[in-house]
């Protein structure tokens, strides 16, 4: 659907498609012509920018390849967590001593599940806006250093 048909309701009734390309050679205008040019070049140019925004984003797409035994990092909101999560959100795993976490801090449930709670607000701070305040509140969670607080 063309956008003027989308704004409108009804097709765009312009000069420049009256006439076919016969038509125009009788009517000899300059102006029609003139309109047709520069449609023409309207078209080329948008197609040009098409090209260029598409071969910009096309640079910046990576393509993620994952072997069956690697390592990954999942990129995960503590509030929402979902079974199914889009391969994006995947990130390659390099390995650290530092990221080894002891297995007898962690609590889980009868149902292997892991709830962290609140133990600390460490900071509050109201950010005002034009019409709103919005306050930020660090916490820092049980078996959690304060490094970690978020």
């Amino acid at each position: 659907m063309a956008p003027f048909e989308a704004l409108y309701g009804r097709w765009c009734r312009s000069p420049i498609g009256w006439f076919d390309s016969a038509e125009m050679d009788s009517l000899d205008t300059d102006l029609l012509r003139d309109a047709m040019e520069q449609v023409r070049m309207i078209q080329y140019r948008l197609l040009t920018a098409q090209s260029q925004q598409k071969s910009c984003a096309d640079r910046r797409v990576r393509a993620l390849v994952f072997m069956e035994g690697d390592h990954v990092w999942l990129r995960v909101s503590p509030m929402k967590v979902h079974p199914v999560f889009h391969v994006s959100m995947l990130w390659k795993y390099i390995s650290d001593e530092s990221h080894v976490i002891s297995l007898d801090s962690v609590e889980l449930g009868p149902d292997l599940t892991y709830e962290e709670e609140p133990i600390a607000i460490l900071d509050k701070q109201i950010r005002k806006l034009r019409t709103k305040e919005l306050v930020s509140v660090k916490v820092q969670w049980k078996h959690r250093s304060v490094r970690e607080a978020t």
